[in-house]
């Protein structure tokens, strides 16, 4: 060997221990012939080869192929192990593989994906590509089990209202069927959540379109969905629930991949960019080995649930357009690309969000709108029933939930009726003493000892906890709650809770009270991100900080920028403050502060606090403030605020458990009379209480008259919430004038009106009035089907704005009555153009005594004619027709387009001429449907009425009932 090449053997290779190769970031072990295990993730890890080399920073050649020998060993002998499991994927029948290997699975990701290229490139090279085929399908159909059955793992449990593990219970044993409905405004609701529950809890069922949740995506024109709801209603169990039905294979099974992001985790991307393959891949690994390059070939599903927390711009306007799934861009960018249908065009999409946030996404792109309504009545019972196994306790709770409106309504809320469950359960169940609660304070703060002396338990192994420590924990909370409930914050982070002195490692102790969101993966810390179990948790929360920092420091934080400072003037009391927190939740338009008053009230009184006597070691209240109090709100409900703060102001009596003023509405209401308040002068406190006891009757809201109350305008406009939650209300004879109209207009306009008949009979409305009426009955919230307008000195000049609501896409009119009014022929004919007009919903037309004649048939003809016309019955008593008249309607009559059934006639002047027009027509026309046809009052000949029972008889007619004189 010559020197040089002597030196080449010897020759020294320098090693850069101080910058390794880039860590894989999966470990890699082998099965019981490596041990022990390599591992190249962790750079430190003193099972890896390079602290060998740590001594020295030379190596020498023999030392490196020695190296590399051993890893040619070891290599061949991971790959021999893949090929066995290849072996016994493709061969049936072939021995399973073991425990160990089994534990080993996840951990040899990378070797296999290795081992899997080399194996599809040799087989290829062999010329077996089917095998080659054969053995990637038969891999990706293992992904893709293994891919399901993370969702499953994911979804199969649950967690009510709390996010700690060990407190979960199987989704399929609680699970209850949750209320959804169709349909949507598309306006923003800002009205506080209670309003929209309260709203919610009195609509008749028989108004909406129900729909399963797993039929969602039933319609194959139907891409997108949003789903509303407000907090704590069920928009993510149902999420949960569809997720798993379709893992197990039990519903949805044309979908390929469902794919759930919800808006929490991709805030903590927001400074990313990525492409959708790349996110798909971060969230699902799975998707990695599934090859999904050609998403198009299958059909998907993007879940984006609570799109109320989204902290992304989302920018459909000025966001880039993209359209390949391989190029990146920010998390924003691709999910506006995604609901506009630029990627993926074929994907579907379903996004759930609060009602306030729900106009975020432009109404352009969704196709479908529902809404999470949560329990209906019987779903509230079966939930109990579920929830608590002995029945006996089950139906206990039941009885006594019903007992209480306030509560019973707050059970439409899933976590509310868990926390219902959570207290119930343990105070009758005899776990507990105490009275019942009867409100939503004392339901609250039972729940709240309860989850303290669960977490002292739990973590502590205290049965009593320590008052001076819980105190801190709770008004920290409290505090925090307080501070972002003014901001109007429901999602909070890190730095919001230093900021209230609360230990973030402390937070999740609070298993009932506080939740968090926590995700990992890759090596890097995501964050952290916090929120109360529900809205109501933190009104309750704050409502207690507030308290507690009154009575412990004499201090007033709702005052401290009140323009009512009492500091200055006295030493503050306990009904200064009351009266500060009723006047800044009467200062809110949208009543964001109504639940916390009521829970404030209740807190006030000296028997709720003695429950939480560990946390006030001192009272704050004496019947002298509660009286004060009680009178103040009195005297605010005298002034007359909004309906809906009326309504709170009630429910806040209730808190303090003051019945007086519904007492005395309730003895009127007693009374046997038609009419209980005909005669009796109310105050406006009184109107107030009598809208407040019919709202929050057990007797559902069907039909309101208003003659049973009191005859007037006055009445109307102090019972209008009332008549909002009716669905019919029967205002007629009752001295009624355009003021009335124009407030029913925005009665009408309103998204949470109940309304489908209304009666205005004989009442001098006018045109004036019929004009300020149609711009609520043009409204797209109207829902109103039947309008009785008789007698009201109607003209022809409000049959041009009638004809405008009929001609509008947004009239659901079927049924109007017009009978009475001297609309005349020019009248009839400006009300035909809107009867013809495709848009026009009408079935129903009542028209008697309205001075028409032959002209008006004329026109009604062209109405029975047309291809648009829904006209299913016509009533003309008592205009003058005349025979001329019949034979011109009879052209329409005979005419296949025609679909009238009903057809009425009384007392028009129609002699043997138009009896015989009217039956020649009906005979000649095979698709008539005519089954009713009336005459009397008419003066037919003999002729004319054998014809007429001919007719009767004539297998050509379909007529069933002819009203003829005798």
């Amino acid at each position: 060997m010559s020197h040089s090449a002597e030196e080449k053997d010897q020759s020294l290779v320098q090693v850069e221990s101080s910058d390794p190769p880039e860590p894989s970031h999966a470990s890699i072990k082998s099965g019981k012939s490596l041990e022990p295990p390599w591992n190249f993730r962790d750079r430190d890890s003193p099972t890896d080869l390079r602290p060998q080399i740590k001594k020295s920073n030379i190596i020498s050649s023999d030392q490196l192929i020695s190296i590399f020998e051993d890893l040619q060993h070891r290599a061949i002998t991971l790959l021999q192990n893949e090929l066995n499991k290849f072996k016994r994927l493709m061969i049936p029948g072939y021995a399973a593989c073991s425990e160990r290997e089994a534990e080993d699975e996840e951990d040899q990701s990378l070797v296999r994906e290795g081992a899997l290229k080399i194996t599809l490139h040799v087989l290829k090279k062999m010329n077996h590509s089917d095998l080659a085929n054969m053995l990637q399908t038969k891999l990706d159909s293992v992904n893709y089990r293994n891919f399901k059955s993370r969702l499953i793992k994911k979804c199969e449990r649950i967690n009510e209202g709390i996010s700690q593990h060990g407190n979960s219970i199987t989704l399929n044993k609680i699970y209850t069927e949750l209320y959804f409905t169709e349909g949507w405004s598309g306006d923003v609701n800002n009205k506080h959540e209670v309003r929209q529950i309260e709203a919610a809890s009195r609509r008749p069922a028989t108004q909406e379109i129900l729909i399963k949740c797993n039929d969602l995506f039933k319609d194959e024109s139907i891409r997108t969905v949003l789903t509303k709801g407000v907090a704590g209603i069920g928009k993510t169990v149902s999420v949960q629930k569809f997720i798993l039905d379709w893992a197990e294979g039990k519903a949805n099974q044309d979908i390929t991949f469902v794919f759930p992001l919800p808006f929490r985790e991709l805030n903590l991307m927001k400074e990313k960019k990525i492409s959708l393959m790349k996110l798909l891949h971060y969230f699902f690994q799975e998707t990695n080995k599934l090859k999904l390059i050609n998403c198009n070939a299958y059909k998907l599903l993007f879940i984006f649930d609570g799109l109320d927390e989204c902290r992304l711009p989302l920018n459909f306007q000025s966001n880039e357009r993209l359209s390949d799934v391989t190029e990146s861009a920010s998390v924003d960018v691709l999910l506006t690309n995604l609901i506009k249908g630029n990627l993926l065009p074929s994907a579907l999409v379903w996004i759930t969000s609060r009602p306030g946030a729900a106009n975020q996404i432009p109404p352009e792109y969704v196709n479908q709108v529902t809404e999470v309504r949560g329990f209906s009545d019987p779903q509230k019972e079966e939930y109990f029933r579920k929830k608590i196994s002995d029945q006996s306790l089950a139906n206990n709770i039941i009885t006594h939930m019903k007992s209480s409106r306030s509560l019973y309504m707050m059970c439409h809320i899933p976590v509310f009726c868990w926390i219902s469950a959570t207290v119930l359960e343990r105070m009758l169940g005899e776990a507990e003493s105490g009275e019942i609660p009867k409100t939503l304070t004392q339901m609250f703060t039972h729940f709240l000892i309860f989850q303290i002396k669960c977490k002292d338990q739990k973590y502590h192994q205290k049965c009593d906890p320590d008052p001076q420590q819980t105190r801190e924990s709770i008004l920290a909370l409290g505090k925090l709650a307080f501070q972002q409930l003014e901001k109007g914050n429901l999602i909070f982070y890190e730095e919001d809770l230093r900021e209230c002195g609360i230990d973030v490692r402390e937070v999740s102790v609070y298993s009932g009270v506080c939740t968090q969101i926590f995700r990992e993966e890759f090596g890097l810390h995501l964050g952290k991100v916090f929120s109360f179990v529900h809205l109501s948790v933190q009104e309750f929360l704050a409502a207690l900080y507030v308290l507690i920092t009154f009575i412990l420091k004499n201090k007033n934080v709702i005052g401290e920028d009140s323009t009512r400072n009492f500091y200055v003037i006295k030493k503050p009391s306990m009904s200064d403050l009351l009266k500060t927190a009723v006047d800044k939740a009467l200062q809110s338009e949208n009543g964001h502060l109504d639940l916390f008053l009521r829970f404030l009230l209740g807190l006030s009184l000296e028997s709720n606090q003695t429950l939480l006597q560990g946390l006030m070691p001192q009272t704050g209240s004496s019947s002298h403030s509660k009286q004060e109090t009680v009178k103040y709100i009195k005297r605010k409900i005298r002034e007359n605020p909004s309906p809906e703060k009326s309504i709170n102001l009630f429910h806040c009596l209730n808190e303090l458990n003051d019945h007086s003023l519904v007492k005395e509405i309730q003895t009127y209401l007693n009374r046997n009379s038609r009419s209980a308040l005909s005669g009796t002068w109310l105050s406006p406190a009184q109107w107030s209480a009598l809208v407040f006891v019919l709202l929050n009757s057990q007797e559902e809201l069907n039909e309101f008259e208003l003659l049973k109350y009191h005859p007037s305008e006055e009445c109307l406009l102090r019972l209008l919430p009332v008549v909002k939650e009716s669905t019919k209300a029967v205002l007629s004879v009752c001295n009624l004038t355009e003021e009335s109209c124009r407030v029913l207009s925005s009665v009408l306009s309103s998204n949470f009106c109940n309304l489908r008949e209304l009666d205005l009979s004989h009442n001098k409305l006018q045109d004036s009035g019929v004009k300020l009426l149609s711009a609520g009955l043009k409204n797209s919230h109207c829902t109103l089907e039947t309008l009785w307008l008789c007698e009201c000195s109607l003209t022809k000049e409000s049959c041009t704005v009638l004809s405008s609501v009929l001609s509008s896409n947004s009239s659901r009119l079927k049924e109007l009555s017009l009978s009475g009014n001297k609309l005349c022929d020019s009248g009839m004919k400006l009300l035909s153009v809107g009867l013809k007009n495709p848009h026009c919903k009408l079935e129903i037309l009542w028209l008697r005594a309205c001075n028409l004649g032959e002209e008006s048939c004329a026109a009604l003809s062209t109405v029975l004619s047309s291809t648009s016309s829904h006209l299913r019955e016509l009533y003309l008593r008592g205009n003058n027709l005349q025979d001329s008249g019949v034979k011109l309607l009879s052209v329409g009559l005979q005419n296949p387009h025609c679909k009238l059934e009903k057809l009425g006639l009384v007392g028009c002047n129609i002699t043997d001429e138009g009896i015989v027009a009217l039956v020649s027509a009906l005979r000649s026309n095979t698709s008539s449907q005519l089954k009713e046809l009336g005459l009397y009052g008419n003066k037919p000949e003999d002729s004319g009425l054998s014809l007429l029972k001919d007719l009767l008889w004539d297998q050509r007619a379909k007529l069933e009932t002819l009203d003829i004189p005798t």
